[in-house]
């Protein structure tokens, strides 16, 4: 049957289909996704129950083009398309509800139509047409049959054929608005790679094993080469010294699905090397899967000025260091001409020596050691502790303090453990002083010394430690510091403000 339909001849009746020429109508047709439809086993099946619901032996989706008609999904039909000139389904497509023409030779608009007249032999047809709710004709969903049928379709078989219609029309619907999602979804595609494209650092993207599948522009005009596909491939772009370190942070990362970030040296294009920061985020899919998406950014100019000031910041404590020792070494030398000064003289090498390791504390090391409020007093409370015993027990939280700090809080507690070791438990053989640190709320931090079996000290007024302890706690931390003592001995309560201490 495929050779009466495929060479029809194009002199029968041409109705007359949408305004607009040739470009607008398949522009028009385009929107629906046609081509990806043609065979689609939703519309063959709704062309196969067509023809067994209206008794036929043919039946087809047709699409009505500006010069031919397509069956996209046909039943007892062997051809693909035919001219729209010998088009039934152009009359069905025109009208709002069944086209059906029980005689086709007594039809005078087909009587002389080759589908009529020829091998195939066409006397009946019936047709719903393929119209969208905004009006757009696509073509109809028709039934053939070779004898005619004066009384029609039944009731149930007209109704039938309406229902498949509609259906029809959901799937070129559906398929119109997945293939505009596809397309909206490249065009953000595109203008991603397009923003990708101008930014100044290099942005990647890898899937959950770590197989790299995008790299933007900015690589290639970077490295000058091709961009690697996995973790082993990243040895040729990144320096010998870091590439271990960095690929067992990014599977660490990969593993955890934590995010990742590294500083390393990275390969240009001439052979030389400029430090990078590579960081990148785990994000997971809907479907449960997880994508990588990472950026790599200059900042070898901020590296190397760092490294430069970190030098100078070491050669200064350095200097403040010998300033330290050579104060200490002038107290001493004034209190050996004068006796009367001995005492005042060792108060103030003290205090210096405190300030000395508060300093030490907070001072550039090159190496990254965390500056905590524990670590500070394990420096000023070492002088105070053996081998075989801490004297002063610091328990609770443990905040970052920052430098400007440090100093403050070294002579507020070197005052403290000075008075105990006169007066106090530590003058003593045996005996522990608590320190206790607790947060109030979350901007207060509360630390509460305390020396059991203390009894107050008579001072007249507020003497000069006193008078330290309070300017350094309230002038310079903007807290406040209260003693008491009570049948358990002394305490002392610090309440500091949070903020503050981080600087």
């Amino acid at each position: 049957m495929d050779s009466p339909i495929d060479q029809a001849s194009t002199d029968a009746n041409h109705p007359e289909g949408a305004a607009g020429g040739p470009n607008e109508r398949q522009r028009e047709l385009s929107r629906y996704g046609i081509d990806a439809l043609e065979d689609d086993p939703e519309l063959r099946a709704i062309a196969n129950f067509a023809a067994k619901l209206c008794e036929t032996p043919s039946a087809s989706v047709t699409i009505v083009e500006q010069s031919r008609q397509r069956f996209l999904a046909r039943h007892g039909i062997d051809g693909r398309e035919t001219p729209r000139s010998v088009s039934f389904c152009a009359h069905a497509m025109q009208g709002r509800d069944l086209f059906v023409v029980p005689d086709t030779t007594k039809d005078p608009r087909f009587t002389d139509n080759p589908l009529v007249t020829g091998e195939l032999g066409v006397r009946f047809y019936a047709g719903a047409p393929l119209v969208t709710a905004d009006g757009t004709e696509l073509g109809a969903l028709c039934v053939i049959d070779t004898a005619p049928r004066p009384e029609g379709l039944t009731e149930l078989q007209a109704d039938g054929l309406r229902v498949l219609a509609r259906s029809a029309v959901r799937r070129f619907v559906n398929e119109r608005e997945a293939l505009r999602s596809r397309e909206d979804a490249r065009e953000r595609t595109r203008m991603l790679e397009l923003v990708l494209d101008s930014v100044p650092g290099i942005a990647w993207s890898a899937d959950e094993k770590l197989t790299f599948d995008f790299f933007n522009a900015r690589w290639g005009e970077v490295t000058g080469t091709k961009p690697p596909r996995t973790i082993e491939e990243w040895r040729d772009f990144i320096h010998p010294d870091d590439f271990e370190g960095t690929q067992t942070a990014l599977e660490r990362a990969s593993d955890t699905k934590k995010v990742f970030s590294d500083e390393l040296r990275l390969r240009m294009s001439d052979g030389s090397y400029r430090w990078v920061l590579s960081r990148a985020v785990p994000i997971q899919s809907a479907d449960g899967s997880w994508r990588w998406v990472g950026t790599i950014i200059d900042i070898d100019d901020a590296h190397r000025l760092s490294e430069n000031r970190d030098l100078l910041a070491r050669e200064l404590s350095h200097r403040i260091k010998n300033i330290f020792a050579v104060m200490s070494s002038l107290i001493t030398l004034s209190a050996r001409r004068d006796p009367q000064l001995r005492a005042f003289a060792q108060e103030m090498t003290d205090k210096i020596a405190a300030l000395g390791r508060a300093h030490e504390f907070v001072a550039p090391t090159g190496i990254n050691d965390e500056r905590s409020l524990h670590g500070l007093l394990r420096q000023i409370f070492a002088p105070y502790c053996d081998a075989e015993q801490d004297r002063v027990i610091v328990s609770g939280e443990n905040p970052a303090i920052h430098a400007r700090s440090a100093t403050p809080l070294a002579l507020v507690f070197h005052e403290l453990a000075t008075n105990s070791a006169k007066y106090g438990v530590l003058s003593r053989d045996e005996g522990e002083v608590d320190v206790a640190i607790s947060l109030t709320d979350s901007k207060t931090l509360e630390i509460v010394w305390r020396e059991p079996g203390v009894a107050p000290i008579g001072e007249e007024g507020e003497g000069f430690g006193s008078r330290l302890l309070r300017m350094s706690v309230e002038g310079q931390l903007q807290g406040t510091i209260a003693r008491e003592w009570n049948d358990d001995g002394l305490v002392v309560t610090l309440d500091l403000s949070l903020p503050v201490l981080a600087g």
